[in-house]
């Protein structure tokens, strides 16, 4: 009997590419139908056959409440009484821009934008428009959307500029981004010693989560604030992911580093399609309509998107929120080491805040190379495996994972329980 799930996936294939609406949804990646879901509720999703999942995804980030939180709830029905957009400033969006201001030290101006890509690529321009220069750096594995100057992969060699690593973006149009190894401090020096005074921007993720988790090696962020400091370049931190993840101040708080630039999105529309970038006040004040360098958006600050944002950031201010869900995340990612180490499966994991990574490796990666030392399709069969018993992944080997408040230790025992059925199962097959 062909399930709900197959029945919509055929026909969405007819009227969607792939039939799917952002890529990573199609399973390409694990083999299998991808799953449509109808509802979900705390650390729950059930999807269009009535089966029910204990959820590590939220979204990919955004839900650190868990699904349907009532306080969000209330929040957005409330506001959409009265209007789902006006194009025009309200009280909301002010508050909310003063929140961020206040929780993020580094960050005196801030403005909203609708998505995480809308973000990156107003920060990149930015600072190009305040520096006057046009390279940029960014790392192999982190991903910050899909504007076309940052789909860029490595070139041949470890000072070449990237090439596009997509079709439709023209090679002229990434020739000025440098493409580097994540964690590589002499890499980075090198580069800034051959063009440090051309290099408008350097963009990162503080803790990447796009080529599954990895986290900074000591040293690597310091340098580079370092290093942009003394080449008068614009330090971007990419916390549309991190932002609200991992602590009350972010990636920056955690590693003490301070940006002149960030990106966020994700947690601070709590589910809803918002973002931000901000930063220094006299980068800032080169947008127009004070400055310069353009960027707008119809739909930025929409009332309903910062209403569930507002109702988000209130709730992970409460005593005690940061280090609960650390804790919690810590025990999925301590138990799934034991487990499978006890079968003899080759395995690591690790947990920064809400975040984790699940590596089938030796040991914990530190660079895109190392990710890709991984193996894909013991993943693949993880996933799978783990579906049937009713616990939901991302669907890809190199997305990190996300735990929320809504999660109990019921539900982190349950699948560690179903792990060990799994692991137990393929013991002496890897």
């Amino acid at each position: 009997m062909t399930s709900r799930n197959q029945q919509l996936f055929e026909l969405s294939q007819k009227y969607i590419p792939g039939g799917v609406n952002s890529p990573v949804r199609a399973f390409k990646s694990v083999g299998g139908t991808p799953i449509f879901f109808k509802r979900g509720k705390g650390a729950y999703v059930w999807d269009v056959d009535d089966k029910s999942y204990v959820d590590y995804v939220g979204s990919w980030g955004p839900l650190i409440l868990g699904h349907a939180h009532p306080d969000v709830i209330k929040a957005v029905q409330t506001v959409a009484e009265n209007g789902l957009t006006f194009g025009a400033p309200t009280e909301a969006e002010l508050e909310i821009a003063e929140l961020i201001c206040q929780l993020i030290p580094s960050i005196e101006q801030v403005r909203l934008v609708s998505s995480g890509t809308e973000a990156g690529m107003s920060a990149i321009r930015l600072a190009r428009g305040y520096t006057g220069r046009s390279r940029i750096v960014k790392f192999e594995g982190c991903y910050h959307g899909h504007d076309d100057a940052l789909l860029v992969k490595a070139g041949s060699g470890a000072l070449t500029f990237g090439s596009p690593s997509s079709a439709g973006v023209p090679a002229e149009t990434v020739s000025h981004t440098i493409v580097l190894d994540y964690n590589d401090v002499s890499g980075l020096e090198k580069a800034f010693a051959e063009f440090g005074d051309e290099i408008a921007a350097v963009i990162v993720e503080p803790v990447a989560g796009n080529m599954n988790l990895v986290t900074p090696t000591p040293g690597f962020l310091s340098t580079l604030r370092a290093l942009c400091t003394q080449h008068g370049t614009v330090l971007i931190l990419d916390e549309v992911m991190t932002g609200f993840r991992v602590g009350l101040e972010c990636a920056q708080g955690l590693y003490n580093i301070k940006p002149d630039l960030t990106t966020l999105g994700k947690v601070i529309g709590g589910g809803m399609p918002m973002a931000a970038f901000g930063g220094r006040r006299d980068i800032m004040q080169c947008l127009a309509p004070l400055g310069p360098v353009y960027q707008a958006g119809t739909l930025s600050g929409n009332p309903v998107a910062v209403a569930a944002g507002l109702a988000t950031l209130k709730q992970i201010q409460k005593a005690g929120f940061y280090e609960n869900l650390g804790e919690k995340t810590k025990r999925l990612t301590d138990g799934l080491t034991a487990v499978a180490n006890k079968h003899g499966i080759v395995f690591s994991a690790q947990a920064v805040g809400g975040m984790f990574g699940l590596y089938f490796r030796k040991t914990i990666p530190i660079s895109f190379t190392e990710v890709m030392e991984c193996d894909k399709e013991a993943f693949n069969r993880f996933f799978h495996a783990m579906l049937n018993e009713g616990f939901y992944f991302a669907p890809s080997a190199f997305e990190a994972g996300f735990v929320s408040s809504a999660h109990s230790g019921a539900d982190i025992d349950r699948t560690l329980v179903a792990a060990e059925k799994i692991f137990s199962a393929w013991q002496g097959l890897n």
